[in-house]
Formats: structure tokens, C-alpha cells, sequence
């Protein structure tokens, strides 16, 4: 048949279609027209007047049924986009002009095998650039090494150190200040534990020493930076990355997450949270993990024991450090030398570790005592994936500098966010979304953010990362009061608690 006789049966068709007809099908002198309002629409079909009208009449039953499983829209515009679908799916119901014995089911299955030479194409393109990606992050890192060389040979010190590998370029000089002072206690060996003071390297504390914020000798302090230097800084700025600068002449400033140690004994109440939620709900893995710093700036303050109180949660187990008193913890909830006669070795405001005095963990799994769930919703409609994400807080804690991060798969524009409750960044270097709220308190123990995205995997948008920090802890443990050892009034102390996380995901 021609396509000038195609387009003048079409073109007849809606001139024979009358209002009030009850029957689907038209009668000409040669050929037979069976059709199926679809809202707006008719789905046509058009054979000779021979066929046997039952099956034509299954026909266009099947046909209707596919319209909607490749076109969510039932009009022109709707139907004109989803065309090429369409098309396919009708040849795999009628074959030279005869019906096909298959269901919708099987049509779908056909429409979508995979060619094996195409999946292969994908495959080696994939693995290179995936060893592209490896190449660069190599050069990256040798460029970093020669830098960190280049600015100790000149400067005679620690340069910035920057990790161009993993997408963020951040100071390290805090954490390198933050070692311990390795203030022997007993036979050589550092009181707290050195694993632990990793943990406050995020969150330095307490004021830089004088010799910190003194010049080199002999050389001048370089305040400016290069020209190539600036426009690099500023071209990873334009992608979307973070960027902390060097703050190398100005190491006092860096501590300023946390006010001073001004106060004779400072003890700090730490919780670190390791959580791994399941995206359908539950919990696969529930840690917490705390402990007690103390912190002595004067040596005549160190012949002290300290009085503590512990909460009702019976699920933590205490431990406390080889050198203090079990007995007397266990029995007066002291914390105490064996050695009574011997003080608390001191240090300097720098040594913001402290010395660990008692320990905790705490495990469970049970989903009610989670400080923060998060619930996530994909759904696809046409090209796009509709991604709800809820989050709900429990109301033991209230829970400061939220940040969600959502993984997303590579895009070329950000994700178009509908509605969010708190403030949204996207990190196009690492195609991640992040959400973020400042602080979640009674007023807003749960709220939402909804982004559309091309269409994607569902799994393409875990694990979700998240953390936060939170003045409560899951012991409850505080401090009540200090008792000197060789008499007089209990020196003054300050506590301070924090709840950290250190992996909190959703798998």
C-alpha cells in the first residue's frame, strides 16, 4: 500500500465518524476502519473488509492497553513524544499485517532486550574513563607531594596540604597541631589512648601556643599567593567545590569552632555515632561509642578526683583506664588514681586531646532510639525520577549543622528542587546533593525536600551520608564535682559535651 493511499484513509477517517454511534467501526466500500476512543484520541485500525472482525477487534484491545504503559500522557503531545516506543511495540503485535500471539507483558520484554554489542560498547567505554579518572587522580596527588615539598624546602614548615584526589582541597594544619604531647603516665606511655585524639581534629579546641604564631626565623611570612594559585582556587569554586583557604599565618583563627580553655580543669564529654540504616527500614548496625577527657593547665590542680553521674540508660557498659581506682568508680561513680599520692599529668591549652579517663559503648537495634531516619522515595514518571526525601527526629536530642547527602548519578545541569524544608547545595565535582538545616529542634522534628532528575536507577541515589553534632549524649554522663586531694576549695572546671557522628548512612 502507498503512503498516498495510507494518507487519504486517515484522512477520510474523521470525516465518517458520526456523534451517538454506539458501534467502533466504520464500513467503506473496500476497507473496514476499527477504532477505540482513547480521551482526546482515537486508536485506529484499518483493514479490508474480508478480515475477521473479532480478531481485529482483540487487536485493538492489545493496543489500547499498550498506549499507557509507553505514554503517561494520553494527548498529541504526549503520543508524538513517545512515538518511536510506540511503533516498536505495535510491530511486535502485528506482523505482516496479521496478529501476533503475545501479551503486553511479553511486548514490554521485547521492546526492552539489551543488545549484548551494545552493553559491550558501554562496558569498555566505561572502564576507560574510569581509567582516565585513575590517571588524573595520580597526577593530581604528585602535583600535591611536589607542592608539600616545594613549600617546606621554602618556608621551612608545613605548607597547606590540599587533596586535589578526593575533591575537596582543606587545611591540615589544625590536625597536625593536635598530636599528642605524649605526657608520660606510668611507665612511658600516653595516658589517653592516641586513637582517640583523631576524634577532636574535625573540632579543635582550646588556644594555640605562643611558638605557634611565631614567624620562621630568617625567612619572611608569605601572605599573598600566586597567580595561578588564585585562578585554580577559583575555578574549583565555579564547579562547585569547597574551598578552605590557607590559613597558615593565622593558626589562632582556625580554632575558633571552640571557645577557649580558660578555666583551671576542663573536662569534655565526647560521643562518637556509628549508625547504618536500611532504606526499607530497620537498623543493620547501631555503635556508640564515648569517652572523658580531662584537661589540667596548672600542675597545682592535678592532685584532684572526679565526681560523676551516670543516666539511666543501662544498655552503656563504662570501662574505665588502667590507671584510675575501679572500686571507687564502681562503687561511688569516682574517678580516681590507684596511686592517689601521684596527680593528673598537665598540659598546655594546645593539647586539646586531653587525658581519657573513662570509656563507653553502647549498641542496640532498635530503630525508636535513633536520633535521626531517613525515608526515601524515587519514582519515575516518563524521563524523570521524582525523589521524596523525608527525615524524622526522635525527640531525645535537638540536632545542629544537619547535612543530608544524597548521591546522584553524573548530571549536566543541578537537580531541579520543588520544595525543601532548610537550604540545598549541589557538588557538581561529586554529583552530590546536599541538604542542609541548621538546627532540628521541637519546631521541626521532620521535614522534606523533593528534586526531579532525569531518570535514573532508584539505587543510584544511596548510600545517603549524613551528620550532624548534638549537646546531648546517649550516657548522659556528667560531671557533679571536683575533689581536691590535699584540701582547700575544689578548683573551678568546666564540661563540655558533644554527640559527634563519624558514619552515619543509609544503605
Amino acid at each position: 500500500m502507498s503512503r498516498i493511499r495510507i494518507e487519504g484513509l486517515l484522512a477520510a477517517f474523521p470525516k465518517l465518524i458520526g456523534t451517538g454511534k454506539q458501534h467502533t467501526y466504520i464500513e467503506t466500500e473496500n476497507v473496514r476502519y476499527v477504532y477505540q476512543p482513547i480521551e482526546a484520541l482515537y486508536l485506529l485500525l484499518v483493514t479490508n473488509k474480508q478480515s475477521n472482525i473479532l480478531e481485529d477487534l482483540d487487536t485493538l484491545r492489545l493496543l489500547s492497553k499498550l498506549v499507557p504503559e509507553y505514554s503517561y500522557s494520553l494527548d498529541e503531545e504526549g503520543i508524538c513524544k513517545h512515538a518511536f516506543e510506540l511503533i516498536f511495540a505495535f510491530d511486535e503485535v502485528i506482523s505482516l499485517g496479521h496478529k501476533e500471539n503475545v501479551t503486553v507483558a511479553q511486548v514490554k520484554q521485547y521492546c526492552e532486550m539489551e543488545s549484548h554489542e551494545e552493553k559491550l560498547h558501554k562496558l569498555v567505554m566505561q572502564s576507560k574513563i574510569n581509567e582516565t579518572k585513575d590517571v588524573m587522580k595520580r597526577k593530581a596527588s604528585e602535583i600535591d607531594k611536589s607542592k608539600i615539598e616545594k613549600n617546606r624546602g621554602d618556608k621551612g614548615g608545613f605548607g597547606p596540604l590540599t587533596s586535589m584526589g578526593s575533591g575537596r582541597i582543606e587545611n591540615s594544619l589544625s590536625d597536625l597541631s593536635l598530636s599528642s604531647t605524649g605526657t608520660g603516665f606510668g611507665s612511658g606511655s600516653g595516658f589517653g589512648l592516641s586513637t582517640d585524639v583523631d576524634s577532636f581534629s574535625t573540632k579543635p579546641k582550646g588556644r594555640p601556643t605562643a611558638s605557634a604564631n611565631a614567624p620562621p626565623k630568617g625567612l619572611g611570612m608569605k601572605l599573598g599567593k600566586s597567580q595561578k594559585t588564585n585562578q585554580f582556587l577559583e575555578s574549583l569554586k565555579a564547579e562547585g567545590e569547597v574551598i578552605l583557604e590557607d590559613v597558615q599565618p593565622k593558626l589562632g583563627s582556625s580554632r575558633s569552632a571552640a571557645p577557649p580553655l580558660t578555666d583551671p580543669i576542663t573536662l569534655t564529654v565526647e560521643e562518637k555515632l556509628n549508625v547504618t540504616l536500611k532504606r526499607d527500614g530497620g537498623v543493620s548496625n547501631f555503635d556508640v561509642q564515648g569517652q572523658l577527657s580531662l584537661q589540667i593547665l596548672n600542675q597545682e590542680d592535678g592532685h584532684i578526683q572526679v565526681q560523676v553521674q551516670t543516666g539511666d540508660n543501662q544498655a552503656v557498659s563504662f570501662k574505665t583506664h588502667p590507671n584510675m581506682n575501679k572500686e571507687l568508680f564502681a562503687n561511688e561513680y569516682i574517678l580516681g588514681l590507684k596511686d592517689p599520692n601521684r596527680p593528673f599529668p598537665t598540659g598546655q591549652a594546645s593539647d586539646a586531646a586531653g587525658v581519657g579517663l573513662l570509656k563507653w559503648r553502647m549498641q542496640s537495634t532498635d530503630e525508636s532510639i535513633v536520633p535521626l531516619t531517613i525515608n526515601c522515595w524515587p519514582s519515575s514518571s516518563g524521563n524523570e525520577t521524582y525523589v521524596n526525601i523525608e527525615y524524622e527526629a526522635s525527640s531525645m536530642f535537638d540536632l545542629r549543622n544537619v547535612v543530608i547527602s544524597v548521591p546522584l548519578p553524573a548530571l549536566r545541569e543541578a537537580p531541579s528542587v520543588s520544595q525543601i524544608d532548610g537550604e540545598w547545595r549541589y557538588d557538581s565535582r561529586n554529583s552530590i546533593l546536599e541538604w542542609s538545616v541548621l538546627l532540628i529542634d521541637n519546631s521541626n522534628r521532620s521535614g522534606s525536600m523533593e528534586f526531579v532528575v532525569p531518570q535514573t536507577d532508584s539505587s543510584a541515589f544511596f548510600p545517603i551520608s549524613v551528620r550532624f553534632t548534638a549537646t546531648d549524649t546517649f550516657s548522659d554522663l556528667k560531671v557533679t564535682n571536683i575533689i581536691p586531694l590535699k584540701g582547700g576549695n575544689p578548683p573551678k572546671f568546666a564540661q563540655r559535651t558533644q554527640l559527634i557522628t563519624e558514619n552515619y548512612q543509609v544503605v
